[in-house]
Parts: structure tokens; C-alpha cells; sequence
């Protein structure tokens, strides 16, 4: 059991893994950004570190300042939290190189499965069917062109993280410039990687997911599967297990 964490995130995900670090006994470090200065996480961490300006990408995407947070906090481990750093497999490699344990998968994991095109092209190598779609070059010219060619409506999604951010529908190629650019923009600004990948929009779509588990010692678990097909603004709001109305065969 680590005796001290560092949480490398904010808002509810930082009180929610503060709230575990108390009740297995953890000592938890916040870090925060000049705009969270007054936030309920900072307060209730058993320390809190400034990481200074309050853009993400001067604070909460800024690996070294955290990585130094860490050191300076007595961390043995940090928690990345969701978004952010949780799917940085050079944050994840540079954890290590620092002495300090990252709480997550190792970086090869990371890069398999963190970022949407490696993934769905590993996804594709195994036999599993993608959502068609266009993955590659980012020049606005290929990737109108590839719209056209999937067919409207399209959704233009962000190649990193998740949650919905860098996430854009788009009806009709009259739209497509500004949606891109919003989307590359709240990518940039959330992960600190603009690139997107475009998919073809599916309507009434199921979004079900299967978390898997392991850990230093070659054990792994599965914990069955779920629902978020409940959604708004590409939020999940119920996520419901088992998952309605799916078969023994589908499982």
C-alpha cells in the first residue's frame, strides 16, 4: 500500500480519490491551478502544491511541474485521475524514470489503447469490426474530403483522451470547417494533442463497454459489462450493469 499520493487532476475525480486515500489510510497531495485555488479538492487534500497558471496546458498537462510536485510532496505514486495526463504514455514512462509509481496501465497499454486510431487499428487486426470512418492525415482538404466520402451526418473525434471532449456532429459540409476547428481546438486544450479522427455518425447507437483489470503480477479481471448508451452532450449520466437486453451469446 502506498503510504502518500499525488493526484494529478481537480474538481470531483480529485474528491472522489481523495475521499479512497482517507479511507485506506493514504496521504493525499492536490495540486491546483491559480483558477482552483479556492476549490473544494484543494482543501480537502492533506497537501496542496501550486502548479501556477490556470490554462491546462501550464498546469494539469504540464508533466515536469507535476512530476516535481510529486518529488517536493513526498508522493510515492500518482493518480492521473480521468482526461488530462490518465492516457500520456510518456507521462507514464517519465513517472518511472522519476521513481515514481504511476496508478495506471503500463505505457505500452497506454499507446495501444489510448489513443482511438492505434486503437482501432490493433481493433482491426484482431478481427473486430470499426465504425467506417477516416483516420491519417489532418490537412482540412483530406479530412473534408474523407466526410464526403463516409457520408453525412459525420462525427469529427478527438484522437486523445475522452469524455466527450474534441467531439463534434456534423450534418452537412457547409458546417464542417467550424466544427472541425472547435473540435482541434477543445482537443488541443484538454489533452494537448489536436488531431482527430472522423467516423461515421450512428443514430441509435448502444455504447457498451467492458472494464478490464490487472495488475503487476499477471492477474486479470473482467468486470462484466455495461451500459452508458444514456447520454448528454456525449456525457454518460446512467451507466447500468448488467447491460439490458443482452444475450448470453453477445457476452
Amino acid at each position: 500500500m502506498f503510504r502518500s499520493i499525488l493526484i494529478a487532476n481537480r474538481g470531483e475525480i480529485a474528491c472522489r480519490i481523495i475521499a479512497t486515500c482517507r479511507r485506506l489510510g493514504v496521504r493525499s497531495v492536490a495540486v491546483y491551478s491559480d483558477a482552483d485555488r479556492d476549490a473544494p479538492f484543494v482543501r480537502l487534500a492533506d497537501r496542496a502544491l501550486p502548479l501556477g497558471r490556470s490554462e491546462p496546458r501550464e498546469s494539469y498537462l504540464d508533466a515536469a511541474r507535476i512530476l516535481d510536485a510529486a518529488i517536493e510532496g513526498g508522493a510515492e505514486a500518482i493518480h492521473p485521475g480521468y482526461g488530462f495526463l490518465a492516457e500520456n504514455a510518456d507521462f507514464a514512462e517519465a513517472c518511472a524514470a522519476r521513481g515514481v509509481q504511476f496508478i495506471g496501465p503500463p505505457p505500452a497499454a497506454i499507446r495501444a489503447m489510448g489513443l482511438k486510431d492505434a486503437a482501432k487499428e490493433l481493433m482491426e487486426k484482431a478481427g473486430v469490426r470499426v465504425v467506417p470512418g477516416h483516420r491519417g492525415k489532418q490537412d482540412l482538404e483530406t479530412l473534408r474530403a474523407a466526410a464526403e466520402r463516409i457520408g453525412y451526418p459525420v462525427l469529427i473525434k478527438a484522437v486523445a483522451g475522452g469524455g466527450g471532449k474534441g467531439m463534434r456532429r456534423v450534418d452537412d459540409a457547409g458546417d464542417f470547417a467550424r466544427q472541425l476547428e472547435a473540435a482541434q481546438r477543445e482537443a488541443k486544450a484538454a489533452f494537448g494533442d489536436s488531431r482527430v479522427l472522423l467516423e461515421r455518425y450512428l443514430t441509435k447507437p448502444r455504447h457498451i463497454e467492458v472494464q478490464v483489470f490487472g495488475d503487476r503480477q499477471g492477474n486479470v479481471v473482467h468486470l462484466f459489462e455495461r451500459d452508458c448508451s444514456l447520454q448528454r452532450r456525449h456525457q454518460k449520466i446512467i451507466e447500468e450493469a448488467p447491460a439490458v437486453g443482452a444475450s448470453d451469446a453477445f457476452r
